[in-house]
């Protein structure tokens, strides 16, 4: 699907509205968007690309099926097996403390769990430093001020993130998943757009609303607007020697 385009967000969109119930077309389809990104600025074939934070692996899986040498490393072995077993080639391990050598990826993709780690700036250089000078770094994450920025407790999380999780307990009977300062952290567009050009040891090749279907590097763009109308930023980086 051409990326940006009404085609291409609508049929992710009606994934994520079905995720509960059929995870796997969700995620298969998301793995696939994610790979044709990477594709467009380094080939995946033979590639070494570690999947940081993967969960149960989709992401690896599309990789390898492009002849990627996928790894993937998880830190919950609850999400680790979620699909019933454990992935193939995969280690139970810490974003913070990847036990790679140094620049041993072609590429490092981390989707969707910068928002879930206390600390932002420590993991991001963990991608940075397993990853070979001239390769790739990929991290999207949901921007806390996006219209799903609370995750299960969205959009309430805009009248605070207690009153949010009182709301969703009142509402299914049980606790969210989630909670502010413990696994879900309030990461922002403009500081992290700012943290990433004051390094040296990276260049930023995009910096994206990963699901707009129009104006997707303009969004980032714009102060203000931009942390609630991002959604979910996409960013590619590429290590600097």
């Amino acid at each position: 699907m051409r990326d940006p385009s009404l085609r291409r967000s609508w049929a992710l969109f009606r994934a994520f509205l079905r995720e509960q119930d059929d995870p796997e077309r969700c995620y298969r389809l998301l793995a696939r968007d994610a790979a044709d990104q990477v594709e467009r600025h380094l080939p995946l074939r033979g590639a070494v690309v570690a999947d940081v934070g993967g969960g149960c692996g989709h992401f690896t899986e599309e990789f390898r099926r492009r002849g990627a040498h996928g790894y993937l490393f998880e830190p919950d072995p609850v999400e680790l097996t979620a699909r019933g077993r454990r992935p193939e080639g995969a280690v139970i391990a810490d974003g913070y403390l990847l036990p790679l050598a140094d620049g041993a990826a072609d590429v490092c993709f981390s989707s969707n769990v910068l928002e879930h780690v206390a600390d932002p700036q420590t993991f991001l250089s963990e991608l940075i430093r397993v990853t070979r000078p001239g390769g790739l770094v990929y991290v999207a994450f949901t921007n806390w001020f996006s219209p799903w920025g609370g995750h299960e407790t969205a959009p309430w999380h805009y009248l605070g993130a207690e009153r949010a999780r009182s709301r969703y307990r009142r509402r299914t009977g049980g606790p969210a998943k989630h909670t502010l300062g413990v696994n879900l952290f309030a990461v922002h567009v403009g500081r992290t757009l700012r943290q990433v050009r004051a390094r040296d040891d990276v260049a930023l090749v995009t910096a994206r609303s990963r699901y707009a279907p129009f104006l997707a590097e303009a969004i980032p763009r714009l102060p203000g607007i931009r942390e609630v109308a991002t959604w979910n930023l996409l960013l590619i980086l590429r290590r600097l020697p």
